[in-house]
């Protein structure tokens, strides 16, 4: 079986040192599109696996009734067991995938709920604000 090479996301955009309000909103929508389309994609792929496995046992027996060289049978149906290993795989995946698009939801509406009040302030006054943590007591 082969390792897993890490992936390393790109940093996120950053405006005057800080994460802005919309580029953040943006990430997490991204993110939940991407999460989404990830988990379809996955349970089409275990579907397609299944049906292939399907395929290879039913190739399998008819190797059988043409007493084809049992070597070349067991490949075939070793293949199908491999395949229902990769469909249970996609439906693991699936299912993280699924979890992950449900917290990019909730994350984004959080923030949205959090933020998008104070965000709509500060871009109506029209006026220059100070830096972020000027107002902060110390």
């Amino acid at each position: 079986m082969t390792e897993l090479v890490p992936y390393k996301a790109p940093a996120l955009p950053v405006k005057g040192g800080r994460l802005g309000f919309l580029s953040l909103s943006a990430k997490m929508a991204t993110l939940t599109g991407a999460a989404l389309a990830l988990k379809e994609g996955l349970w089409v792929l275990k579907r397609r696996m299944e049906k292939d496995a399907a395929d290879a046992d039913r190739l399998s027996d008819m190797c059988v009734e043409a007493e084809v060289e049992p070597k070349f049978t067991a490949l075939i149906t070793e293949a199908g067991k491999s395949l229902r290993k990769v469909a249970q795989a996609a439906a693991v995946v699936a299912g993280a995938a699924d979890e992950m698009e449900a917290n990019a939801r909730v994350f984004g509406e959080a923030h949205q709920t959090e933020y998008k009040g104070i965000y709509d302030a500060v871009n109506a006054s029209g006026v220059r604000q100070a830096k972020a943590g000027f107002y902060r007591k110390r």
